[in-house]
């Protein structure tokens, strides 16, 4: 009797508290994922089988509501989903070809970035007892949830030889059509410190079409040239996105500059550029980027142009120049014989190229020489590696005083890591770059005083550019693509050095999105 008694109190503490091997507790949280995901599998094959069956039945989308969208303008939306109405009014649609219109309308609203991803669809049959309504009517739901409308950051940054440490305010959904307020400051090594407002808002209820108005105040050392730049101005600009996938952009700038904090040590050529200067401007950008990754691309081409007009006609200030860049990039995989898969080894050409062309002012017509702060500056790990930062061009004593015309193209070849595999972030390079930086010198050598000599002066720097070699480095390294920056740490060795520029022989680190 008493151990039947002792045996039943077992079995109730056992039931009390039950010890399961954790093993067993994972194979059965494991065999109900697998169940759910089969149902769910076996449910999308259902749906799909349902919607091939009755992909040509005739649909007339009768509604369409957006949930869950409390703080968003009912007339944006309205704009925002009108290419779907528009297209439901001109023809009768098939079941199949209402999902494709609907699936672009929700890519659509993605595109604003205020809403969750993804975005729901439901359709549903109208009431039937509605007089208005027709056999072949959809009611379209868009279920959505909201970002968070206020969104704050902190933190560090390190690249380029610069650390910096941030804070960031984003006010997403304003005025309830996906109006942004970015708000950003930032203290550091380099750039001491650095302020910036920035509103945008879609023109028209339309993604791909954009206003942004800004302002700036900064404060940046540049010991390549013993000197800081301090900045304060603002922006407005357009920017669209054409049919053809080219994004550009149109922009008011208008910026007063000082260079000051000169070092003791500052040469003359940096300090006849010492004191304020007032810049306004009109810029154009083009960029078409069919790459397959921009960060690190294995395959595509991607192509940039950008020009400046300061200084001319209503445009007031004290510099006047035309400003022109010009950017290409081409990607390729390198196939393996016999091997059918991409291997992950890739080979990339790059190339850029651009043009300071002086003008005059309306009260001076004389050619207004170009000062540092707008010249072109070449040379460090994110563009010409091997070489010092800014370490390319024209030199006053140990000072970059940057120059008018420039040129630089690189090549690089790209293999995945051993044991690492292809469809990993990282890759050994192989590299081999180079360029020139150049002032603008009439025949003689001397600086072009009128328009005639800035038209002689450009065609015999051109001519310059191709005398004799380009500084040109080469190395090995390797690369990690983040989503954010790139990574590189190469060993870089300086093959031919112009007189008076600079080159670093042994590692470089570089840190930024676009490298030569």
């Amino acid at each position: 009797m008493v151990s039947s008694s002792n045996g039943g109190d077992e079995i109730f503490d056992r039931l009390r508290n039950p010890e399961v091997d954790p093993k067993v507790l994972e194979e059965r949280k494991k065999a109900v994922n697998e169940r759910i995901s089969n149902i769910y599998q076996k449910a999308q094959a259902r749906l799909a089988e349902l919607i091939d069956q009755n992909s040509t039945l005739p649909c007339t989308i009768s509604s369409v509501q957006v949930l869950n969208a409390p703080h968003t303008r009912r007339g944006f939306l309205e704009k925002a989903l009108s290419p779907l109405l528009k297209e439901n009014k001109d023809r009768t649609l098939t079941l199949a070809e209402t999902l494709e219109e609907v699936s672009k309308c929700t890519d659509r609203l993605s595109q604003f970035d205020i809403f969750e991803h993804p975005i729901g669809i439901h359709l549903d049959k109208p009431s039937q007892t509605d007089p208005s309504t027709t056999p072949t009517d959809l009611s379209i739901y868009l279920a959505t949830k909201e970002k968070s409308r206020l969104l704050v950051k902190t933190g560090t940054d390190l690249g380029n030889a610069e650390g910096s440490a941030y804070a960031n305010v984003l006010w997403r959904n304003i005025l309830g059509g996906a109006e942004t307020l970015n708000l950003n400051a930032s203290l550091g090594t380099r750039t001491r410190s650095s302020y910036q407002a920035i509103f945008e808002t879609p023109i028209l209820s339309d993604p791909n079409f954009r206003w942004e108005t800004g302002v700036v105040a900064s404060d940046t050392k540049k010991p390549w040239s013993s000197h800081e730049e301090v900045l304060k101005g603002g922006w407005t600009k357009l920017r669209w996105l054409n049919g053809h996938g080219h994004r550009q952009e149109l922009a008011l700038n208008g910026f007063w500059r000082q260079v000051t904090g000169l070092a003791t040590d500052a040469s003359l050529g940096v300090r006849e550029n010492a004191g304020d200067s007032v810049k306004t401007s009109i810029s154009h950008t083009w960029v078409n980027d069919r790459r397959d990754n921009p960060i690190l691309p294995t395959r595509g081409f991607y192509a940039k142009t950008l020009n400046e007009l300061a200084g001319w006609g209503p445009l007031k200030g004290d510099v006047s120049f035309w400003k022109s860049e010009v950017e290409a990039q081409t990607a390729i995989p390198v196939p393996i014989p016999l091997v059918k898969k991409d291997c992950g080894i890739s080979f990339t050409s790059s190339f850029r190229a651009g043009l300071l062309y002086p003008l005059g002012l309306d009260s001076d017509p004389k050619p207004q020489l170009s000062r540092i702060n707008d010249r072109f500056q070449l040379g460090g790990p994110t563009d010409v590696r091997g070489f010092r930062q800014c370490g390319l061009g024209p030199r006053g004593g140990s000072d970059a005083l940057g120059g008018d015309v420039y040129a630089a193209g690189s090549a690089n070849l790209f293999f995945p890591l051993p044991r690492v595999g292809a469809d990993k972030p990282f890759r050994l390079q192989a590299f081999v770059n180079g360029g020139r930086l150049l002032a603008l010198k009439t025949p003689s050598g001397a600086a072009p005083t009128t328009h005639a000599e800035v038209r002689e002066s450009v065609f015999h720097t051109f001519s310059e550019l191709q005398n004799g070699l380009p500084s040109v480095a080469a190395g090995v390294g390797l690369v990690y693509a983040h989503p954010a920056a790139r990574f590189e740490l190469n060993f870089s060795l300086p093959l031919v050095v112009r007189k008076g520029e600079e080159g670093r022989k042994g590692l470089q680190l570089g840190v930024g999105i676009s490298f030569l």
